[in-house]
């Protein structure tokens, strides 16, 4: 597997140009706090407009729309887990985000993709632990999609403390890949 295949960055996601950036949405997929807001507001109204016709998405789902605005061609909006909300199924909900963000990217044969931290904001995830898990499920996804090839995979951190801990986990991590 190719290590520099995926990228970690310090930066705001909404300036981005690749094929897709991800939303860590809420479930109405309407805008709300956060790399939500920003990215809605980046987007513009159309966005908006198009989320309505969704109808919501549950939490690990995620949804393709057009990025209108962004400098990124579309945006997959998946919904995290809010940390010691889901009776023990939090891993499995973030790490389903990460899988069906990917899975929908592969779908559309989109082949550059950022990610932001999932679910660390507003619903409480410990850092460290998430940042593990979207490591591990990106890995996950390439060693069992080996026909597909993404040509990038950013893992964007928008605070410096954010960056740090996905850097140094990267690091680690890296070296077994």
């Amino acid at each position: 597997m190719d290590r520099n295949l995926i990228s970690v960055i310090q930066g705001d996601i909404t300036k981005l140009d690749c094929d897709a950036i991800v939303n860590a949405a809420n479930h109405s997929l309407l805008g709300g706090g956060g790399v939500d807001g920003a990215i809605h507001r980046a987007a513009g109204p159309k966005l908006l407009e198009e989320c309505s016709a969704l109808a919501g998405c549950a939490t690990g789902e995620a949804k393709l729309t057009r990025g209108y605005n962004l400098p990124a061609k579309y945006v997959i909006h998946t919904v995290g887990p809010i940390y010691g909300r889901e009776k023990g199924k939090e891993a499995a909900l973030l790490a389903a985000c990460y899988l069906n963000s990917l899975n929908l990217a592969r779908e559309n044969n989109l082949k550059t993709i950022a990610f932001p931290a999932i679910s660390t904001g507003a619903y409480g995830y410990p850092k460290v632990a998430a940042a593990n898990i979207a490591f591990k499920s990106i890995r996950y996804f390439l060693e069992n999609n080996q026909a597909y090839r993404f040509s990038k995979i950013i893992l964007a951190a928008y605070s410096e403390d954010d960056f740090k801990i996905y850097q140094a986990l990267w690091r680690k991590m890296a070296q077994a890949w």
